[in-house]
């Protein structure tokens, strides 16, 4: 928390590799996004991965990260590796970059 008592936002890089691209991964990310108060970006990767960077307090992360170890119904999830990094850039909502 910074000296005002307010949180300091927190960035974090996802990637998420299995059967992640072409089930809807991504627009599930973005929904996830906005129900927990996250913003930044998702995209695919060329190795079949899938990619997430979102900045949001820590309990709008928390539960975001959750939602994306779940993935949609259609997703098979095996690897899930978060990296906490001091991302510089201020995003505005949440998407899909390509």
């Amino acid at each position: 928390m910074s000296r005002t008592g307010e949180e300091i936002p927190r960035a974090v890089r996802v990637r998420i590799g299995g059967r992640v691209q072409g089930v809807g991964y991504r627009y599930f990310a973005v929904r996830a996004a906005e129900a927990c108060g996250v913003t930044g970006f998702v995209r695919n990767l060329d190795d079949g991965s899938v990619e997430v960077r979102a900045r949001g307090d820590r309990e709008g992360l928390e539960s975001f990260l959750d939602s994306l170890r779940i993935g949609p119904k259609t997703s098979g999830i095996l690897e899930f590796d978060v990296l906490e990094i001091e991302d510089p850039e201020a995003f505005h909502g949440f998407g899909v970059r390509y």
